[in-house]
């Protein structure tokens, strides 16, 4: 499922994100400190450059900005290689991350939380770290979908066995905005799980632009693809509702959902007129209703696209898009509607009755002075209403081609020029076909369209269950017992004298299996056996796995040699350690804001001096000690106050810039 050294457009493009994201982290970071630079100066010739550095590199964010909405909208390296005459589909790019090395953390954590010798999982965090970097690079086909589905479930494993909810254990995660190129930092596996879900859905909608939509196929499974990505993104909104990232933010992937769906009922649209649209009463009334509905979901995902605060992130060429698939496809529904009108006349042996309904549920009203059996009958105004809906697909093509002229990103795309002006020059015609020396006088107005559909669109959700996958750290026990939550004492040997009889003690329970009914004067109490203890080896095999009669069986065949066994004890659960963390927001006009986790020191002793804070932002190192990596965004701020205030886990520096 991995495919690291394919030089495709495709891994040129993720290529070129990476590259991106690296320059915006710069200029924000400059940004960042030019901004507390002024914040600390009363000096008016600093502040006075400050203020042109900072409108500098507000101009090169923008600049860097628009380069990635660039590689946004490159739809075409995305879409199928047989030349196609479509409007281009919208994929959503993959997340960048930065490498993680989880050798240490989770060696000492072995070491420290289980016990065991850690040298024996090295093959084992070696596995972990090899299918995270593959993960970088999947596949754009079932098997690279399956290798992401196969890391997200290992994440579960992952995140019980190494992960207690009181404390961290020095991993940091770095994953940047898909849409901003911002970083986002954290040491919580959430962000990490949340990443890798939404790549999982746009490497979905990527294996649905390329599927070939000249094929019944091929579009079949396009609108599968647009329905799980759709499901999995919904999936990551439903389940991980605080994600410090724009691209994952509920208000965006509500958007995304939508365009994805809408995505998935064009193609339908386009497998239904694949074989050809017969010119046919009944069959074009359906043509037309379907038709009408995608231009419908389109109008509201554009719709979507321009409210707050999805607005300043989303890119404006993806808006501008949605606009012109909304009036492109209403175009459509009225050029068959005129069809109908134009080419269709009533005949003795046609069903009067029928062509009656199937006209009235087509529009909303029927223009004043107009009635549903008079236009049936009525040749001439048939003909009138007929021109006047060609007149409005004219005005909606000519409305498309107008946005897609302004669009500096749409107007590269050639195949999208084409197909708007191709269909533009068909009402055209048509309309020049029907026109008469009297038209001056035909001022009616078309009437709206209703939409229907046949075909239900609905996300569908995301089957984990299917990809089947072996925990790597297996040999650590059972996972309802050896997990990060509970804590153990060090194994205790239990050594019994030869020809001991009794055991003096049961066992009960399952995986692994559990003393009770101790005798408190026995041999085994007074080798310090104690009640509730877990079984953990026998004569130094590992018996975490085994069940009570298999545990049983391997202390009976010891036979007269002195018994020896492993045993744990359950202790309380610890104090909860201070491990605070929060999300910083640096004061970034609008898009652009720098998101970074930082642990939060324990209290200052008064009686300290506290360290002096640098005047611009610096990166943290690795603090083994304490088991964290932090970004540290300092700020210097004229007249603030000594004391640390508590930030809230989405604490804005400036008020005016917000998170979602």
């Amino acid at each position: 499922g991995c495919n690291p050294l394919a030089e495709t457009g495709r891994s040129k493009l993720q290529n070129q994100r990476a590259v991106l994201n690296q320059q915006i982290l710069r200029a924000v970071r400059m940004r960042a400190g030019a901004e507390n630079l002024l914040r600390a100066t009363t000096n008016n010739k600093v502040r006075e450059q400050v203020l042109l550095e900072l409108s500098f590199v507000n101009s090169d964010l923008q600049i860097l900005k628009e380069e990635l909405e660039g590689l946004n909208i490159s739809v075409e390296v995305y879409q199928n290689a047989e030349e196609t005459f479509s409007i281009p589909l919208v994929p959503l790019g993959l997340k960048e991350t930065k490498d993680v090395d989880f050798t240490l953390p989770l060696k000492d954590f072995i070491l420290e939380h289980y016990s065991e010798d850690s040298s024996e999982y090295e093959d084992e965090i070696a596995d972990l770290m090899d299918l995270r970097q593959a993960c970088r690079t999947p596949s754009r086909d079932e098997a690279g979908i399956e290798m992401l589905i196969s890391y997200f479930l290992q994440l579960g494993y992952l995140e019980n066995r190494f992960f207690p909810p009181t404390r961290h254990i020095g991993v940091l995660f770095t994953w940047y905005d898909s849409f901003t190129g911002v970083p986002v930092c954290q040491q919580n596996l959430l962000l990490e799980k949340a990443s890798v879900l939404f790549n999982i859905g746009a490497l979905y909608t990527q294996i649905g632009t390329r599927c070939n939509r000249q094929t019944k196929a091929g579009l079949e499974n396009a609108v599968d693809a647009f329905q799980k990505a759709a499901g999995v993104l919904s999936y990551l909104k439903e389940t991980f509702t605080h994600t410090p990232s724009y691209d994952m933010s509920p208000a965006m992937l509500n958007v995304l959902v939508k365009m994805l769906l809408a995505q998935a009922r064009e193609c339908v649209f386009e497998q239904i007129g694949l074989s050809g649209i017969r010119n046919e009463f009944f069959t074009l009334v359906k043509m037309t209703q379907e038709v009408a509905k995608v231009g419908e979901v389109y109008m509201l995902v554009n719709t979507a696209m321009n409210q707050e605060p999805v607005k300043e992130n989303i890119p404006y060429s993806w808006s501008k898009l949605a606009q012109i698939k909304s009036d492109h496809y209403k175009a459509l529904a009225h050029y068959f509607t005129a069809t109908i009108l134009c080419d269709h006349e009533l005949q003795p042996g046609d069903d009067q009755e029928q062509q009656e309904k199937a006209l009235s549920r087509l529009w909303d009203s029927v223009p004043e002075g107009l009635t549903v059996p008079a236009v049936l009958k009525d040749k001439a105004q048939r003909q009138q209403l007929g021109k006047a809906h060609l007149r409005k697909a004219v005005v909606y093509h000519e409305e498309a081609l107008r946005v897609c002229g302004l669009c500096k990103q749409l107007r590269n795309i050639e195949v999208l020029q084409e197909v708007l002006a191709a269909v533009h020059k068909r009402s055209l015609l048509k309309y020049a076909q029907q026109e008469t020396e009297d038209d001056f006088l035909s001022l009616s107005q078309a009437p709206d369209i209703l939409s229907k559909t046949e075909h239900k669109i609905e996300a569908i959700a995301p089957q984990f269950s299917k990809v089947k996958v072996k925990d790597f750290f297996h040999k650590l026990g059972p996972l309802t017992v050896f997990s990060a939550k509970q804590r153990w004492t060090a194994p205790r040997t239990i050594r019994l004298p030869q020809e001991v009889g009794e055991l003096g003690f049961s066992l009960r329970g399952g995986s692994p299996v559990q003393v009770y009914c101790l005798d408190p004067v026995c041999c085994a109490a007074s080798a310090g056996l104690k009640e509730g203890d877990y079984i953990v080896s026998v004569g130094g095999m590992d018996c975490k796995w085994l069940g009570v009669n298999e545990v049983l069986e391997k202390l009976g065949s010891v036979g007269k040699q002195p018994m020896e066994f492993d045993v744990i004890s359950c202790q309380d659960t610890a104090a909860s350690l201070h491990s605070k963390s929060a999300t910083y927001s640096m004061g970034m006009q609008k898009t652009y804001s720098l998101i970074c986790l930082a642990m939060d020191e324990d209290k200052i002793d008064q009686t300290k001096k506290a360290p002096l804070k640098l005047p611009f932002l610096s990166w943290g190192t690795k603090n083994r000690q304490k088991s964290a990596s932090t970004l540290c965004l300092p700020s210097a701020v004229a007249g603030s106050s000594q004391i640390k205030k508590k930030l809230s886990p989405f604490t804005l520096f400036n008020t005016e810039s917000s998170l979602y």
